[in-house]
């Protein structure tokens, strides 16, 4: 058996890990690269290996740094199946084919400036017709229910298990039977916290020989949850004050339903006065109807608020946009509102739109829910936000950071350095064998391997790109 890390190798972005089984080949995730424009686009282009030689993709979630290149890869050649949770199938349905839209219509307007200037024009990733195409391979299988993967071997089972990160993420459980023995690996994905509104907590996979980790927040503790009911009502209350509007870049699953959710209890809890809210995104509106066809994964207490007929998504002062006119024409608005839109690191669609009007408006508020990778737009932000003076370039042109920024992590789907400890103490030292930590960047990583060496842990490898290891 052999493991190659083809993305999220120290860096939070673009997960793809190859394993190979007896000349099979299975790839956990299959997501984008996101950072540096020309970087990115050429690393989402070339593979690490053959698309083709693929026999079958297992799929932890439906983010786009998970899953966002499955177009990719099916149109450079392949046809194995994909295998999912259903609500993973689901929102990849709406999300796929939103990435697809999203790179034409971007590139589209990147060219028509192009073409002024006499440039050479730029084609998108994929298109439509290969979003479409690749999820005609989806195979779903609900949680806790063990399945054999045919297109590798008789003798390998995978087992989905609740990650606590988004709508039906999983942590990804292979059992292997080979020469006599049952050697299990694990793969976290992205680990969810406790507690978080709406969805189940984290379950623990169980003990493993070897195991894939996330490592986001290794270096980081997140604020208490009780930090968003002090503090969001204040910031909120004081933008709406100052005839503001509170622009708010989020991933469209995940923490825009929790953002709602949230501002929908501090209305019914009068925290907050009854104001108008705008979300701005088609894949967001969609992955709501989706969260409302899976209440399987929410937690108890959503399911009560459900069964004593509160309605967690559908308030009067919520609208729901899905046509680019009406997205424009919050443009012209001038009283307090909250726009809600994607992308959640800035980096695309129409938040750049909202941002590009905005962000030299003093009294508007940028409210940071989610986490900014390097080299991406919200990270500029976030770095510049207390320097006097500072730039952004948002579709080229500069516009000056003068916006007040709010960050908030206690909204965070990833566990923080103390949850990702607590995960791992679950674990029998002395039969977990080796742990790969991915999807992270250096410090958090660093940091992380630190802190669990001085737990006792042994074998513990941060792989760069492209590094294998044989077992």
């Amino acid at each position: 058996m052999k493991i190659t890390f083809c993305g999220a190798a120290r860096t939070v972005t673009g997960s793809q890990h190859l394993i190979e089984i007896n000349g099979k080949r299975l790839l956990l995730d299959c997501g984008l690269f996101q950072g540096k424009r020309e970087e990115s686009f050429k690393m989402n282009r070339h593979f690490l290996f053959d698309p083709s030689s693929i026999d079958c993709v297992v799929l932890s979630h439906a983010h786009i740094d998970h899953s966002g290149n499955l177009p990719t890869l099916y149109m450079k050649g392949f046809r194995g199946s994909i295998y999912s949770t259903p609500a993973t199938r689901d929102l990849c349905s709406i999300m796929l084919q939103d990435s697809a839209h999203i790179q034409e219509k971007d590139v589209a307007f990147v060219n028509k400036k192009r073409s002024k200037k006499h440039q050479p024009l730029f084609n998108p990733l994929y298109t439509m017709e290969e979003a479409i195409n690749v999820l005609k391979l989806f195979r779903t299988v609900p949680y806790n229910q063990p399945f054999i993967l045919r297109e590798i071997d008789d003798r390998i089972t995978v087992t989905f298990i609740e990650a606590g990160h988004i709508l039906g993420s999983a942590q990804i459980l292979l059992e292997i039977k080979l020469n006599g023995k049952v050697i299990k690996l694990g793969f976290t994905g992205d680990l969810g916290r406790k507690n978080l509104p709406i969805l189940k907590d984290p379950d623990w996979l169980g003990n493993v020989d070897y195991l894939i980790a996330e490592s986001t927040y290794g270096n980081r503790l997140h604020d208490p949850l009780d930090v968003i009911e002090q503090e969001l009502p204040e910031v909120v209350n004081d933008t709406l004050s100052n005839d503001g509007k509170i622009i708010v870049p989020a991933f469209s699953i995940g923490r825009t339903q929790e953002l709602i959710y949230d501002i929908s209890k501090f209305i019914n809890t009068g925290k907050i006065n009854d104001f108008p809210v705008f979300i701005d995104s088609p894949l967001s509106v969609n992955a709501t109807e989706v969260f409302k066809l899976h209440p399987e994964c929410f937690d108890k207490e959503t399911l009560d608020f459900i069964s004593n007929g509160v309605s967690i998504f559908n308030r009067d002062n919520i609208s729901y946009i899905r046509d680019v006119n009406d997205s424009k024409r919050l443009n012209d608005i001038n009283f307090p509102c909250m726009i809600v839109s994607a992308s959640g690191m800035c980096e695309a669609g129409r938040i750049l739109h909202h941002l590009a009007n905005n962000i030299e408006k003093p009294n508007t508020l940028i409210l940071i829910i989610g986490f900014m990778a390097q080299n991406t737009l919200g990270r500029r932000i976030i770095e510049l936000r207390n320097t006097p003076g500072a730039k952004v370039k948002i579709f080229g042109d500069e516009y000056y950071l003068r916006a007040k920024v709010k960050i908030f992590n206690s909204f965070s789907a990833h566990a923080d350095a103390k949850e990702l400890l607590d995960y791992f103490e679950l674990f029998d030292k002395t039969h977990l064998r080796k742990i790969f930590l991915v999807h992270g960047e250096d410090e958090a990583q660093t940091a992380l391997v630190e802190k669990l060496t001085e737990k006792g842990f042994k074998n513990i490898y941060v792989p760069s790109q492209g590094d294998s290891f044989e077992f």
